[in-house]
């Protein structure tokens, strides 16, 4: 590569029009010498003709801010140099002439002074560089690995334009994503960003594909805009720059750089708009037209191979994320199908998964905000959270294994025994009937006697069937029921084939007197085999590391703080918090839901006496249980529901 081509600057007091005559070819320019104001370019070498014009001055300050031009500035005095000449001008002292030298010696040790500083000034730029590039390939490194760990979609959008911005030096920026709609893909303008404007307000709004506008061209035709002025965009341009924002604000926007967000596969998605490349960092409370007039620069070759490195990475980690949020929309499809699931084969319980969800989260998030007291130390993050949704929607898909008579069993007899039951009392009164008769027969009895001794025998077994019917309820036993039942156990009748049998058979009676509920010991052993199925079906799932213990808390969630639950029969320092909030929210949702066939919905008050009195047993945390009722966690849980 050849050397990069300077541009020569004479910096004098006197005019130098003889000089500058004797070196005609040297493309030097004169420029007046001011102390202070000895700027450079970055494509400029100087050279300070030290005349007596410009000794005079010499000794009172040095030049102003050169900034990298320090290396690129040498002084040729043609006038003695005084001692009290500053350290800045004696180190960049190459050349004194006596005075009265020809102009001849003069040009020979100018033109010697600028090729000196042009090849010092070459060494130094492929040092800066170098280092600029290695600077700028850290920095891609860095931006690469921090948009890849980035999660929350919202830090990593601010995150994409903040770095854009930051390599390139660009005042504002925005961002746009293309999306799928019905009416094909559109630009979703969603984030925008300018220094000069701190407190900048922009809607998302989405514009059709179209080359009509800078972002609809760069996304439809995948090409990079590079626009020097987006005021000066050629005529022919199928594209215009919109200026609503510069005219609402009072902005110039002058350079921009408009880049395609390709995934290696060439997928677009979505269009990095940098705009007005600045010198220098833009200074406080200056006016942005004037700054912008005087230190907005272009976007370089340079920029544009930078920026292109960044938008091919920040399109990988964008179409993750797309595709991380649609494996979770995926996975919260298959949740909620799940659980759509559960309920159709018990639909008296539809909904019940969704609220024990919000109520666990929602004592969750209040047991986060306590400061002091017993929950003080329990500290609930937003995975935490995450876990606790999923293992509390899908705490009851065992279920599904459950057969469904036993689900939904409403009564402590099964249907097809109640029915069997009912046909045998009938057949127990029409025997009684005939046996009336034939001792009547053989007795001589009236009509009268007849009628009363039938209705006697049909009453004692109208108040057996009334017994069984009471008993049937899945309530607590009553004392007199319980004796009812047991002397049905006593009663028999003679069957159609004339045999004497037991009106009431052991496994009926055995059915009759469970104590509480519906179920039998074998048929409420098989719903609590729903815990393990639930807890053997969610560790069929790949969890991810943050959601790694749904299937545990799933599996614990009908254990007790006493070790009387089921079905690990767990102690309390084996049952973490969030587990004891799922609890909670499950006994309280299914004492006060709405009806099911084998209970009725009790009042929250009442709802709530039933979780003290469990807590007062040591079968809950009562910490909880307090907080769950004094945050009103089963109003604001449920409000919307």
């Amino acid at each position: 590569m050849p050397p990069p081509a300077y541009r020569r600057v004479l910096l004098h007091g006197a005019e130098p029009s003889k000089l500058v005559a004797l070196l005609p070819n040297e493309g030097i320019t004169p420029r007046p010498f001011h102390p202070g104001s000895c700027y450079l370019e970055k494509d400029e070498v100087a050279v300070v003709l030290a005349d007596e014009a410009v000794v005079a001055h010499m000794g009172q300050a040095p030049p102003g801010d050169l900034g990298e031009g320090a290396d690129r500035l040498g002084v040729v005095a043609t006038a003695h140099l005084p001692r009290a000449t500053d350290a800045f001008w004696k180190a960049r002292h190459h050349f004194s002439l006596p005075e009265g030298a020809e102009h001849e010696h003069a040009a020979r040790a100018v033109r010697s002074v600028f090729r000196t500083l042009e090849e010092r000034a070459s060494a130094a730029r492929a040092r800066h560089q170098l280092a600029e590039r290695t600077e700028q390939i850290q920095a891609l490194v860095e931006v690469g690995i921090a948009l890849s760990a980035e999660t929350d979609p919202r830090r990593l959008l601010e995150m994409t334009l903040t770095r854009a911005r930051g390599l390139t030096g660009a005042d504002a920026g925005a961002l746009s994503l293309v999306e799928t709609t019905e009416d094909g893909d559109r630009l979703r303008f969603v984030l925008a960003q300018n220094d000069s404007i701190p407190n900048l307000d922009v809607v998302e709004q989405t514009l059709p594909i179209q080359e009509s506008s800078l972002a609809g061209y760069v996304a439809k035709t995948g090409k990079m805009l590079n626009l020097p002025d987006v005021r000066a965009i050629p005529p022919d341009a199928p594209y215009r720059f919109d200026d609503r924002i510069d005219q609402k604000h009072g902005y110039r926007s002058r350079s921009m750089l408009v880049v395609p967000l390709a995934t290696p596969g060439g997928r677009i998605v979505g269009v990095l708009q940098l705009l007005n490349r600045k010198r220098r960092a833009m200074p406080d409370n200056t006016a942005t037209t004037a700054f912008i007039r005087v230190e907005v620069v272009p976007f370089d070759e340079s920029s544009e191979d930078l920026v292109r490195t960044f938008a091919a990475q920040a399109a990988v980690a964008l179409e993750n994320r797309r595709l991380t949020e649609n494996i979770q929309k995926l996975f919260e499809g298959f949740v909620s199908a799940a659980v759509t699931a559960i309920e159709q084969r018990d639909p008296t319980t539809s909904g019940h998964s969704e609220r024990v969800a919000r109520l666990a989260c929602g004592l969750a998030e209040a047991a986060d905000r306590v400061s002091q007291g017993p929950l003080a130390p329990v500290k609930v993050t937003w995975e935490d959270l995450r876990e606790l949704r999923y293992a509390a929607v899908l705490h009851d898909f065992g279920k599904v294994g459950v057969r469904e008579h036993v689900l939904v069993k409403a009564r402590k007899l099964p249907p097809e025994t109640y029915l069997l039951m009912e046909s045998r009392f009938e057949q127990a009164i029409l025997s009684a009937a005939a046996e009336v008769w034939e001792q009547a027969a053989r007795e001589g009895w009236s009509q009268k006697k007849v009628a009363e001794a039938i209705a006697g025998r049909k009453g004692i077994l109208d108040r057996a069937w009334h017994a069984i019917r009471r008993a049937d309820e899945p309530s607590l036993l009553q004392a007199e029921i319980g004796e009812e039942v047991a002397q049905l156990a006593e009663m028999r009748f003679r069957d159609a084939s004339g045999a004497d049998t037991a009106l009431v058979r052991p496994e009926e009676v055995a059915l009759l007197s469970i104590p509480q509920g519906s179920l039998s010991a074998l048929e409420r052993k098989e719903i609590e085999s729903h815990v393990t199925q639930s807890f053997r079906f969610l560790c069929k799932i790949p969890w991810t590391p943050d959601l790694a213990r749904v299937p545990d808390w799933a599996y614990a969630h009908h254990e007790k703080l006493d070790g009387s639950g089921y079905p690990r029969k767990l102690a309390a320092d084996q049952i973490p918090h969030p587990v004891r909030m799922l609890t909670i929210s499950d006994i309280f949702d299914a004492l006060a839901a709405r009806d099911r066939p084998y209970k009725k919905a009790v009042p929250h008050d009442r709802a709530l006496d039933i979780l003290r009195a469990e807590a007062r047993r040591g079968k809950i945390d009562p910490d909880l249980l307090q907080l769950f009722i004094d945050a009103k966690i089963y109003e604001t849980a449920l409000a919307n529901v």
